[in-house]
């Protein structure tokens, strides 16, 4: 940890010198505060999603709707956390524009507020906000981790191993630290 402002912070995790709105691949993963299952549960290797999973779901697969230049990959919910595969795929133009619209989010829309719109960042965050604004107009108590880990996929074996691992992590779940009868 650095001291910052004579405050200590968590380094970033993220690769040094790599802009996040470049196009890529990248493998992400988010959980939910305190790893509590939030989303559903695993029966028989087979996860069935509650209120806040179907609709983290739906966000989910909204995201190009919002990021037009976003592609989805492998993506999986599991009771407290959720992987998927992101693909940023824009023009160069829109990836060395500067500007940035101000727009709020407004009901369970995801918002395009960002000091670089179009990073892996921005996209996660609101969908992020998304769900956790479902959550607090439906009165289900819930938060997020607040930083989220991801991996920028570099060639087609690091593709293949991150889907293959998001597909199979259903059935590794009795193994997970976290899993709770």
């Amino acid at each position: 940890m650095s001291l910052f402002n004579n405050k200590y912070r968590v380094e970033t995790a993220r690769l040094k010198h790599w802009n996040y709105a470049n196009i890529g691949m990248y493998f992400i993963t988010v959980c939910s505060t305190d790893k509590i299952y939030h989303f559903g549960k695993i029966i028989d290797e087979n996860v069935v999603l509650d209120k806040v999973g179907k609709f983290a779901k739906q966000c989910w697969d909204n995201i190009p709707n919002h990021f037009p230049f976003v592609e989805l990959d492998e993506f999986i919910i599991m009771p407290n956390h959720i992987h998927g595969i992101i693909g940023i795929d824009k023009p160069d133009d829109v990836i060395n524009n500067n500007d940035v619209e101000t727009l709020h989010a407004t009901s369970l829309q995801m918002s395009n507020i960002s000091p670089q719109f179009g990073s892996l960042s921005s996209i996660i965050r609101s969908f992020k906000s998304a769900v956790t604004k479902y959550a607090n107009k439906n009165d289900i108590p819930f938060k997020w981790q607040t930083r989220f880990y991801d991996r920028v996929i570099r060639d087609e074996n690091e593709l293949f191993n991150s889907q293959r691992y998001i597909i199979e992590n259903p059935l590794k779940w009795k193994l997970d630290k976290y899993y709770l009868n």
